[in-house]
């Protein structure tokens, strides 16, 4: 099948990527590299460097390959930062979708599958969130992704498109053998940015808010390791091949850890005493987040295999230990 994977260059996309070429799927990446890199995409796999907001090079890419099948990860995911930069959100992420969903339905893929997000959801009672949880997003980031989903479903209703909307929570860890992982510049996740400080990337690792209404006082997640979220995908994809109808669910573990749990779990891997610093909180941040996911189990038949924030942190230390060393900074 002919995939084509928007940000397949970037942290998620790139692992979809890679279990898509292991499948044997005939992939085609369409990336324009502010976030990803073109080091993340395997061997033999085709990388277009463009924009979604061309609409012209999107249409030509759909031109040039039989698209079947789409895999839409390419968008600003930085909650707070949608706050200060609203227009860049529903530009690069609804915008952009639009954009993409209009070639889908001049070329007519049959499946769409959809990088969403549990920032959709807003803040839920008791911090948990299932798929009929009311969608209140708090932020630009949540509302842009949560107009997309939007747009998903009317146009599945009006041509026929199946898909699968995913909403992600906190996606953490990188490949097991250390091949590819998070690359992106900058980047705000915390197990990353706890692993760079204890390799002395970074002074220091700031948290955000003591004084939520939580066990330590600090926000909770529900962390999911990047392989097992990239599974969900070819689940989804396999889900669709089969003929069924179009659903949105949640992919998590069902259980959360506060921030200083992550930090305390890197530092005891990494046996690095780095330093900590509590800051205010941010605008855009729910005390607590967790997935009810059930669903995905039931409907994908999805199976989870590194269920464990040891594990998580373990891989992303490996792999910033190998990116540290081959990027030589």
């Amino acid at each position: 099948m002919n995939i084509l994977v928007t940000g397949g260059a970037g942290y998620i996309g790139s692992h979809v990527v890679r279990q898509l070429a292991e499948a044997g799927h005939d992939t085609v990446v369409f990336d324009n590299l502010s976030t990803g890199s073109a080091a993340s995409v395997p061997p033999g796999v085709e990388l277009i460097v463009g924009d979604l907001a061309d609409t012209e090079a999107v249409h030509e890419v759909f031109t040039r390959r039989e698209i079947r099948a789409v895999m839409h990860f390419a968008a600003s995911i930085v909650a707070p930062e949608s706050v200060e930069r609203p227009l860049q959100y529903y530009g690069n992420n609804t915008r952009n979708t639009l954009n993409l969903l209009t070639s889908c339905v001049d070329f007519g893929v049959s499946y769409f599958i959809f990088s969403s997000t549990a920032a959709v959801y807003g803040l839920p009672a008791q911090g948990t969130a299932s798929e009929e949880t009311p969608t209140l997003p708090i932020n630009p980031y949540g509302t842009s992704k949560l107009m997309s989903e939007w747009m998903l479903r009317d146009t599945s209703a009006a041509n026929g498109m199946k898909y699968v909307a995913l909403r992600y929570f906190n996606v953490a860890g990188a490949d097991p053998q250390a091949r590819i992982g998070q690359r992106t510049p900058n980047a705000t996740h915390l197990i990353k940015v706890s692993c760079q400080a204890a390799l002395g990337m970074r002074e220091s690792v700031l948290i955000f808010g003591t004084d939520y209404p939580t066990p330590d006082g600090t926000g909770i997640r529900d962390y999911i390791h990047v392989e097992d979220l990239a599974a969900s995908h070819l689940a989804a994809l396999d889900y669709l091949e089969r003929g069924c109808d179009s659903v949105v669910l949640n992919v998590g573990y069902g259980q959360g850890s506060s921030v200083r749990d992550v930090i305390g779990t890197v530092k005891a891997i990494t046996g690095v005493d780095f330093p900590v610093i509590e800051a205010p909180r941010r605008q855009g941040d729910p005390p607590i987040l967790i997935a009810k996911a059930e669903r995905i189990r039931g409907v994908l038949g999805w199976q989870p295999r590194y269920n464990d924030l040891r594990t998580i942190v373990s891989d992303a230390w490996r792999w910033e230990q190998r990116l540290l060393k081959k990027d030589g900074n």
